[in-house]
C-alpha cells in the first residue's frame, strides 16, 4: 500500500508540473491574443478621425477610446480572455468529475445497497456513475470487501476504510482544484491592473492639460474617459473571475460532501454488520 501510495504521489507531482507549464503557456497565449485585439481591432483606422489611430477617436467610438487607454488595455483584454478560457476549462473538467448522473441520487443508492450488503452491485453502480465521487466510493467499497474477507474488527475496519477514502480523495482533488489558483489570482489582479491603467491615464491627461497653455475641458473629459476604460475593463475581468471561482468552489465542496456522506455510510454499515 505504501509503495502504491508513493507511486501515486510521484505521478501526481509529475502531472501537476506539466499542468503548471501548460497553464503558463495558456496565459501567455491569452496575453498575446489581447495585444492583437488591442493593436489590430481596437486600433483599426476606422475607429479614428482621418483613419489614423494616432488621431482622436471618432466621437462615440468605444473601441477607439479603449485603444487610447494604452498598453494596459491590451493586458486587461488578455486577462479577460484568460478568465474565459480557464473558466470554460474548469467547467468541463468539474462537470465531468461530477459523473454521469445526479450525485445525491447516486449516494442514496449506494447507502441503500451497502445497508443491504450488496457490495458488488454498489461497485457496478460506481462503474456506471463514473466521476470523482464514484471513483472514491469504489475504492472504499473494494477496501470494504477486503477487510470483511480478512475479518477485521469494527474499529480497525473503519480506520482502514477511512484511510482508503482519504487516499483516494487526495488523488482526485488535484484534478478538481487545478487552475483554480489562476482564477483566484485574476480576481484581484484584474482590478489592480485596471486601476494602474487609470492612474497612468489620468497622469497623461492632466500632464497634457498643463502643457497646452489654456484649459480644454473637452480634451480633459476625453482623457479621463480613456483612462476610466482601464477601470471598467479591470472590474469586468475581476467580476467574471470571482463568479467562476465561487461557482466552481461551491461545486467542489458539494462533491467533497457527497464523498464524506458515502464514506460515512460505508463505515457505519460495516459496524452494524460486525458488532
Amino acid at each position: 500500500m505504501t509503495n502504491l501510495s508513493n507511486e501515486s504521489v510521484e505521478k501526481q507531482g509529475s502531472s501537476s508540473g506539466l499542468s503548471n507549464i501548460f497553464a503558463a503557456i495558456a496565459v501567455l497565449i491569452c496575453l498575446g491574443f489581447g495585444y492583437i485585439i488591442w493593436a489590430f481591432v481596437l486600433g483599426a483606422g476606422s475607429n479614428f478621425v482621418g483613419g489614423d489611430n494616432q488621431a482622436d477617436p471618432i466621437p462615440g467610438s468605444l473601441m477607439g477610446m479603449m485603444y487610447k487607454g494604452g498598453y494596459v488595455i491590451a493586458v486587461l483584454i488578455g486577462l479577460l480572455t484568460t478568465t474565459v478560457v480557464f473558466g470554460i476549462e474548469r467547467f468541463i473538467v468539474i462537470t465531468k468529475a461530477g459523473g454521469s448522473g445526479d450525485n445525491k441520487t447516486f449516494v442514496g443508492k449506494i447507502q441503500t445497497l451497502v445497508s443491504a450488503n450488496q457490495i458488488n452491485e454498489a461497485i457496478e453502480l460506481c462503474d456506471t456513475q463514473k466521476g470523482s465521487v464514484a471513483n472514491v466510493v469504489k475504492s472504499a467499497l473494494v477496501k470494504f470487501k477486503e477487510v470483511k474477507a480478512e475479518g477485521f474488527d469494527a474499529d480497525k475496519a473503519t480506520e482502514t476504510i477511512q484511510k482508503e477514502i482519504e487516499e483516494a480523495t487526495v488523488l482526485e482533488m488535484p484534478m478538481l482544484e487545478k487552475n483554480m489558483i489562476v482564477l483566484a489570482t485574476l480576481v484581484s489582479t484584474g482590478t489592480l491592473i485596471g486601476l494602474l491603467g487609470t492612474v497612468t491615464g489620468m497622469i497623461k491627461a492632466f500632464s497634457a492639460l498643463s502643457t497646452s497653455g489654456s484649459p480644454d475641458s473637452s480634451a480633459l473629459a476625453t482623457g479621463i474617459s480613456e483612462a476610466l476604460m482601464n477601470t471598467a475593463t479591470g472590474i469586468g475581468t475581476s467580476t467574471l473571475a470571482i463568479i467562476f471561482y465561487n461557482a466552481f468552489t461551491t461545486k467542489i465542496d458539494k462533491l467533497t460532501h457527497f464523498i464524506d456522506e458515502a464514506g460515512f455510510a460505508i463505515t457505519q454499515s460495516y459496524r452494524r454488520n460486525n458488532r
